[in-house]
């Protein structure tokens, strides 16, 4: 039957309930026990025959003569339901017949009982719309198979496959560890403006809208409030963080999003060395408490968090790789072993830190990990301090991972001379035509000549996540970006 003429069918059912004066949306539920709290306790509510009413929506109807059962699901379990005539009534029992279909949200009033193949189930008394539906539910058997069509009806893709509905429980563990985890060491968690007059934090090419009121161009931000965050520091506030989204106006990919989660956090008097022993002890308690295991298979790399953590020096491995010294090549330079490796480039905006990123990109798909990326020159973070033992380094680590980054932490530049040389060198490059450079946020510079304590910075985005779940960052959210249907 034509998706239509179903529809016209149900709308005639939904019609007839009003005749009868039954209002097919009611607000209120006698609802007792969920699902699950139904089976947890199905022994003693059998044993002690309790009144009970469970509410869900219709997954299954399996008639037979003058009884059925109704699978009905609320999100927390499914619970077998026997409606017979005997039980509701003649009337009741033909109300079902005549308006009830898979894919309704009904109550279901009754007492426990177990079914002659064991089977926990409630023997039903009387029932009560409570959501009649207008569109039938796929067939749960087979789901919908379309990867669009799963994205654009995600609540159905949810709702027929519970490893994907167990997926964004994960999903949540997953937040939730970043979140308890840094409370309990005294961090506080705050918020900072995802409307900007600069953006900060990040290589990205933003995303620009317009502010009526103030009558000004504004940009979407591309970090979770880096800047605003050490401002912070400058105030006194110690250890902040943000779980937030960012937004930025480039690629997809299996790894990239334009708009995604990610946690950003800052802790006054600590250093980058100090920060790699904290990372690994996050994400290995990430694993323990979203995954319960510390090993992965991601992209045919094996990974395990409990072993010792590796280093990869940058300037050494591209130099290996490609026979170029980072801290001593120029744009033309890298321009030729791009070249020479076939490896694509835009001439538009092209510099040396475009070109030497493109060449690391290369040798960083080759590495399992986990590990720390350290030893990046200067010129290519803005925000990092400069080593003590290497001023053309910065004391900056990317954790390594299946190969791909994880997470970025730095000991945070706290020079305001340095930082404003530094803005104006990447000003000087997006003037060059790069779009992902840096901003020269001059008001930044200005909060940290009242004196910024040294710190450590890390952030990392859900890719993370995806990684672990072994999908695409859109596999893994809950409504990924789609250009609207027809045109509409």
């Amino acid at each position: 039957m034509a998706l239509e003429d179903i529809r016209n069918e149900r709308l005639a059912k939904l019609m007839r309930l009003r005749e009868l004066g039954i209002d097919p949306y009611p607000a209120h539920t006698a609802r007792t026990h969920t699902g699950q709290q139904f089976l947890d306790n199905h022994a003693a509510l059998e044993e002690n025959h309790e009144a009970v009413a469970l509410a869900g929506r219709v997954m299954s109807i399996r008639e037979h003569g003058g009884s059925m059962f109704v699978d009905l699901f609320d999100g927390t379990a499914r619970v077998q339901n026997y409606l017979q005539k005997d039980g509701i009534g003649d009337e009741a029992f033909e109300l079902f017949t005549g308006t009830g279909d898979v894919g309704d949200i009904i109550e279901c009033t009754g007492t426990a009982f177990t079914t002659r193949r064991g089977m926990a189930s409630l023997s039903v008394g009387s029932w009560r719309m409570l959501a009649k539906s207008l569109r039938p539910i796929p067939d749960e058997w087979f789901g919908i198979k379309d990867e669009e069509a799963r994205y654009r009806m995600r609540y159905l893709d949810i709702l027929l496959s519970k490893d994907l509905a167990d997926r964004f429980r994960r999903r949540s563990a997953f937040w939730n560890t970043f979140r308890r985890y840094l409370l309990e060491r005294d961090y506080i968690e705050i918020e900072t403006p995802i409307l900007e007059t600069a953006t900060g934090g990040a290589d990205a090419r933003p995303f620009i809208t317009h502010h009526n009121a103030l009558d000004i161009d504004v940009y979407l931000r591309i970090s979770v409030g880096e800047l605003w965050q050490k401002r912070l520091m400058v105030a006194g506030l110690p250890k902040t963080f943000e779980i937030g989204r960012v937004f930025r106006n480039e690629g997809m990919s299996a790894e990239h999003a334009q708009d995604y989660t990610a946690v950003e956090f800052y802790e006054a008097f600590r250093d980058y060395e100090e920060g790699m022993e904290m990372i690994i002890k996050l994400y290995r308690a990430i694993a323990d408490e979203v995954y319960g295991t510390r090993q992965f298979t991601i992209r045919d790399h094996r990974i395990d968090f409990d072993t010792e953590w590796g280093r990869y020096d940058f300037c050494a491995l591209i130099k290996k790789e490609f026979g170029i010294d980072p801290l001593a090549a120029k744009a033309d330079d890298v321009r030729g072993v791009l070249a020479a490796q076939n490896i694509p480039f835009d001439e538009n905006g092209f510099n040396l830190e475009r070109g030497i990123d493109l060449l690391w990109k290369q040798i960083r798909k080759t590495l399992t990990g986990p590990g720390f990326l350290v030893n990046v020159p200067v010129y290519l973070e803005p925000l990092a301090k400069k080593s003590a033992v290497d001023a053309r380094v910065v004391e900056r680590f990317q954790v390594i991972m299946a190969g791909s980054e994880m997470g970025k932490g730095f000991s945070e530049l706290n020079d305001p001379i340095d930082q404003a040389e530094r803005f104006k060198r990447q000003q000087a490059l997006r003037d060059a035509g790069d779009a992902e450079a840096q901003m020269n946020d001059a008001s930044y510079v200005e909060a940290m000549e009242y004196g910024m304590p040294p710190a450590f910075g890390f952030g990392v985005s859900e890719r993370l996540f995806s990684f672990l779940e072994g999908v695409s960052v859109r596999e893994g959210q809950l409504f990924p970006l789609l250009k609207p249907k027809d045109g509409a």
